[in-house]
């Protein structure tokens, strides 16, 4: 398996082989794109990528989920491969370079990552089947008119079968020793246990669809009640009798798990981490050079955290006991504050708007807001944020958990200034509104890990502190250093965890919140992506202002790196030194 890091320096410095069979680049990307959005319905009602009748034909169906399906996909990365191999590609312009590098990095991960499949667990607490089905349909599935509900419907009824189909997976890797670790397997069947709580009226497939149909004009009360009624059945007839058949299975296979937390466990798992870590940081950096990467950032951050935490009176215990004592002194009193932590999310998010006039000419024209997320995930999830629909029917959403009885407050500023503005919001929708960009690389067809995504919204976070956005508040101030702390950590624990043999409980222990600790099981190297493409975006930055001078502006340089939109660090790198030598000429 040959890193793709070098086959794209390649593509972006070099010239490459004209068009294959006659095709133009951009034609032959288009083509390509289509097709791979074709081949991912789920993925083509969130983009909307299409239009007429094709697009709702696509709205009609789920992603399948079966073998046949995966080792096409496979099979058509390959073949694409080939042809982009084949192709001339010398007189390409700046922008078409980086986009033929991007294609090429996401197919070679999706060929990468095949024989490591099933180390993704089917039914994982964070990202499994019954967790990404039910936000789908609860989230993302547009609810406009009488043609959407009647697509949801359609939808709901092939749950089952993509539930089954995962089963059968789930059971297979089992056979191959693959099993989730016992505290994975317990919090998939827990939230499995809340999903069949309760009656199907009241389900979350049901009571979303009865909350966004109110807002219907065209549907009269009496159809929404049929329809509601429809969703009603199907849950109990299907769908609930399929997450039971899912939670025998992860109950049958409960005995026979254990502890051990990482990669290193499972048959070929170092090569299987080298992948992640690869395609998630888009560097080939090896886990040791990760690890020791954390380990000083921690040092370093530590020190800082220190000194502000002396001067506000918290002088005693670890920065971790320290950090903790000022939560829980900052805990709200009021017997359920979510309303008002909403608020505060809300306000928080409108005076960042405001401040980021000052550092960015590109803004989003959709607009941001805050939600809480729903119950279903709220004990598992991570604070995350989902773009808005292209036809401006959903706003870009923050979605906040809440679960209580401890609320996070020290860091609220922080986690809005890094999902929302200028974080998640300013990179996702901006580009999802920028024209100059081809439509794939605008909605992200092509996927490249977590590197840029995750690396800015980290940017984002210490681009308000070296701003002066927290003032005088201290406590937030110590808020951005925690998080960017934990993130440090996260280069050490994950590491840790899949190529050290730490255990869960060393992770603790290390500083990371138990739910936490069981994403990075589950999602090995993503959370390697934030503090690695933060340095990354850090040095582009610091390059171009020693390089400029007085010629370097922050707006201009948030521009190129905003307009690039998602692409591999060595791409956004060869786009930051062509504007670096465009500045200077």
């Amino acid at each position: 398996m040959q890193t793709s890091i070098r086959f794209i320096s390649l593509l972006i410095s070099a010239t490459f082989s004209v068009a294959a069979h006659g095709v133009s680049f951009d034609e032959w990307s288009d083509k390509v794109a289509n097709a791979k959005v074709r081949n991912d319905p789920e993925g083509a009602t969130v983009r909307q990528y299409f239009s007429g009748k094709e697009q709702d034909e696509l709205d009609r169906k789920l992603t399948p989920n079966t073998v046949v399906y995966r080792a096409a996909e496979v099979a058509t990365a390959k073949k694409d491969l080939s042809e982009l191999g084949r192709m001339d590609l010398g007189k390409l312009t700046p922008q078409q370079r980086a986009s033929a590098a991007t294609i090429t990095w996401s197919l070679q991960n999706t060929v990468d990552a095949y024989p490591y499949r099933e180390y993704q667990f089917v039914f994982n607490q964070f990202t499994g089947l019954h967790v990404q089905l039910v936000n789908f349909l609860s989230q993302q599935h547009p609810i406009r008119n009488r043609r959407d509900i009647e697509n949801y419907l359609v939808r709901l009824k092939q749950v089952s079968d993509k539930m089954d189909t995962g089963i059968v997976q789930a059971r297979g890797a089992a056979s191959n020793g693959i099993l989730m670790p016992t505290f994975i397997t317990q919090a998939s069947i827990g939230q499995l246990d809340r999903f069949l709580d309760g009656t199907p009226e009241n389900n979350v497939l049901v009571a979303s669809l009865v909350q966004r149909m109110a807002n219907v004009k065209d549907v009269p009360a009496e159809d929404q009640a049929k329809f509601a009624a429809e969703a009603a059945a199907i849950v109990k007839q299907s769908i609930i009798p399929v997450f039971q058949r899912t939670r025998a299975l992860l109950q049958e296979q409960l005995p026979r798990t254990n502890n051990d937390a990482g990669l290193w466990r499972l048959p070929n798992g170092d090569k299987a981490y080298a992948v992640v870590l690869r395609q998630m940081t888009s560097t080939d950096y090896t886990p040791r050079q990760i690890h020791e990467i954390g380990l000083k950032e921690v040092a370093r951050i530590e020190q800082e955290m220190n000194t502000l935490l002396v001067s506000i009176g918290y002088t005693d215990g670890s920065i971790k006991q320290r950090m903790e004592k000022l939560e829980k002194d900052q805990q709200p009193k009021d017997a359920d504050p979510r309303p008002q932590l909403l608020a505060r999310y809300e306000e928080i998010l409108r005076d960042a708007e405001a401040r980021s006039k000052l550092l960015f000419d590109i803004v989003p024209k959709a607009p941001v807001t805050v939600k809480r997320e729903p119950v279903f995930t709220e004990k598992t999830a991570a604070a995350h944020y989902t773009g808005p629909a292209r036809d401006g029917t959903r706003p870009g959403i923050f979605w906040a958990p809440l679960p209580g009885p401890e609320f996070r407050i020290v860091g609220m500023r922080t986690l809005v200034y890094h999902e929302g503005v200028p974080g998640h919001h300013f990179q996702v929708a901006s580009q999802q509104e920028n024209t100059g960009l081809p439509r794939y690389r605008r909605d992200r067809v092509f996927g490249v890990g977590s590197a840029y995504g995750e690396g800015w919204a980290l940017y984002a976070e210490q681009l308000a502190a070296e701003n002066g956005w927290y003032g005088d508040d201290t406590v937030g101030r110590l808020g951005q250093l925690d998080a960017e702390l934990f993130r440090a950590r996260r280069l050490v624990t994950d590491t840790g965890l899949h190529a050290m043999k730490w255990t869960r409980q060393q992770a603790i222990d290390y500083g990371i919140p138990p739910a936490e600790v069981d994403r990075y099981v589950v999602m090995p190297g993503q959370a390697c992506a934030y503090k690695i493409g933060m340095m990354r975006i850090l040095d582009l930055r610091a390059k171009a202002r020693k390089a400029l001078g007085d010629k370097f502006n922050i707006k201009a340089f948030h521009n190129v790196v905003l307009e690039t939109g998602n692409v591999p660090l060595p791409v956004l790198e060869k786009v930051v030194d062509e504007w670096i030598a465009t500045q200077k000429g």
